[in-house]
């Protein structure tokens, strides 16, 4: 009689797995990541341009005493596409943004430039990705923003909505 619980230690195991199998499936683990220079200066980088007519970019730039966004995003990117609208009403609201491209051929870059609009006031090419790896950037697009000093306030990962445009402006007028 004493040994017949024994016959249900196996069963109870299974059932403890079981359980906590279905409980990581109800309650997945934070995908996104986070840059770990929030609160920091920009890494140093001098990109040259990513296409022609439109300046490089250097993170000393990024340090003139206006805030800014610094937009990570590729030619080749579909969500960039989708994000171009919002970053021209950025524009229009006196937000400078400055771009770094990824990956990106220059004729690309123009293509895009031309079809979706040129909100940047430069633009570097990061062919190999190592300012996007040092920046902590996980995807495109991706935006910084950027204070006064050239220190990095926030990560936006992903399309900026339409909805999050006043915000953005907002912030930005607050680092002044």
């Amino acid at each position: 009689m004493t040994n017949r619980w024994v016959l249900f230690v196996p069963l109870a195991i299974m059932g403890l797995l079981f359980g906590a199998f279905i409980y990581r499936l109800v309650t997945p683990a934070e995908t996104l990541i986070q840059s770990q220079w929030i609160d920091k200066p920009m890494p140093l980088f001098d990109l040259p341009p990513a296409t022609a007519g439109v300046a490089g970019l250097k993170s000393s730039q990024l340090a003139d005493g206006k805030p800014r966004l610094v937009n990570v995003f590729a030619s080749w990117c579909i969500p960039c596409r989708a994000e171009a609208p919002q970053l021209e009403a950025l524009k229009a609201a006196g937000v400078p943004i400055d771009g770094i491209a990824i990956r990106d051929r220059p004729e690309d870059v123009a293509m895009f430039l031309r079809e979706y609009g040129n909100p940047f006031d430069r633009i570097g090419s990061d062919m190999q990705s190592s300012v996007q790896i040092a920046l902590g950037s996980s995807g495109v697009p991706e935006t910084f923003l950027i204070d006064g000093k050239g220190v990095i306030r926030e990560q936006i990962q992903g399309v900026i909505l339409a909805e999050q445009v006043p915000e953005i402006v907002a912030k930005l007028e607050a680092m002044k």
